[in-house]
């Protein structure tokens, strides 16, 4: 018996049931998670110190072209692992391999944003990658209805990773123009390949894992600003002004988780819009948390005046990242729902959120005022929905 369960172990490389009830993460993907962060912290903190250094507008595209990177290695991760984790030797020796390839990424973070050298993280990202066609190749051995699928996974992962190398370590200047490319051909990878037969991941489990890099991401965001907060209570007396920073950035953070796992039953039901358009979407979420994590950390300096960044300007890259955290949830579980001039309520909450930073001179009166602003939308909107939903079960009665 123990023979033919080893023999079954080591041949097959099936996929998994896309119907398995009580389907979680496993300890490995957690782990996976856990280590994959610092990355994301790593890349925070740079994004952090360009702000207050007065260099937003060049740290922005290069923070948008490293946190790609990190979320296009964890989404490719996440997605084949719903369908094809058999938790065998090799697929944890080739995952153990992944996240060897996040630590080298993280490593080559501070390099990009001081000397937009990219050769450390492309190097990590394509250690990640190959991994992962070292995975597919078992697929396509292993699962002849989906074997098609596989090699169109393996030959374009391959192809666009030549296209990484050739684009930065030839004569060819790795511009932002250039990265986008890539980008597309990157997301036009697995539309191509699931076209011949998609693979069976697991809405339960894709659910969950969002969910909590979602949460990891809201932590790390929480942790940052805390560390901020703490340097500037070492350095001198609190004051009125941080106080209210403070709770405005508890409040705000708290609010964002509240807004999405409110909704989390709404997740479920991705299947019936593009599967594509809802997993590519969070790329949002998690890039919005991050960014106004960052953004946090940077007005405690700017309140204690160790900053070379206006106010305003904060303020405003603060409510930008809640209206783009936002307006993604708004988009997939609350406008569907919504008719007449409650569709308007939100468009109106954007206008108030950005006007915000504009009408106060302190920025943490001023993020208070957003998290006001913000919870308050939240409220209504789920009012809105309620009442919406009310509506239509009543007209459904009365058609009957």
């Amino acid at each position: 018996m123990s023979t033919e369960h080893h023999h079954k172990r080591r041949v097959l490389f099936a996929p998994r049931d896309p119907k398995e009830p009580h389907r979680v993460a496993t300890p490995l993907e957690l782990l996976f998670d856990l280590i994959f962060v610092v990355a994301i912290a790593t890349a925070g903190q740079q994004l952090h110190h360009a702000m207050i250094e007065g260099h937003l507008w060049h740290a922005l595209p290069t923070y948008f072209m490293v946190f790609f990177a990190l979320w296009w290695a964890w989404m490719n991760f996440s997605w084949f692992a719903s369908a094809y984790d058999n938790d065998d030797m090799l697929y944890r020796c080739l995952t153990f391999v992944q996240i060897t390839g996040s630590l080298v990424m993280a490593a080559g973070i501070p390099a990009v944003f001081e000397h937009h050298d990219f050769d450390v993280i492309i190097i990590g990202y394509i250690i990640m990658r190959l991994a992962l066609v070292t995975q597919w190749i078992r697929v396509a051995k292993h699962d002849q209805k989906r074997k098609v699928t596989a090699y169109r996974y393996v030959i374009g992962i391959i192809l666009v990773q030549f296209a990484w190398l050739i684009a930065n370590f030839s004569m060819i200047q790795l511009t932002p123009l250039l990265f986008l490319g890539l980008v597309v051909l990157e997301l036009a990878v697995p539309f191509y390949a699931e076209k011949y037969a998609m693979t069976p991941w697991h809405p339960h489990h894709i659910v969950e894992r969002y969910a909590l890099l979602t949460i990891i991401v809201l932590g790390e965001s929480i942790i940052g600003s805390f560390s901020a907060i703490q340097d500037a209570i070492s350095n001198h007396t609190l004051n009125l002004q941080e106080v209210f920073l403070i709770v405005g950035g508890l409040m705000m953070m708290f609010a964002m988780w509240w807004v999405y796992f409110d909704r989390s039953h709404y997740h479920h039901e991705r299947r019936g819009v593009q599967p594509f358009l809802w997993g590519y979407g969070h790329f949002f979420i998690f890039m919005s948390i991050a960014i106004l994590g960052a953004a946090l950390a940077a007005a405690v300096d700017v309140s204690t005046q160790h900053a070379h960044i206006s106010n305003q300007m904060i303020g405003l890259v603060i409510s930008a990242s809640l209206v783009t955290y936002s307006t993604y949830i708004w988009l997939f579980y609350e406008a569907p729902y919504l008719t007449g001039w409650r569709r308007w309520v939100y468009p109106t909450t954007v206008v108030i959120l950005f006007s915000i930073p504009l009408l106060f001179e302190r920025i943490g009166y001023s993020v208070f005022a957003i998290a006001v602003v913000y919870i308050l939308r939240l409220v209504l909107s789920k009012a809105l929905l309620m009442n919406c939903t009310d509506e239509s079960t009543h007209s459904t009665h009365l058609s009957k």
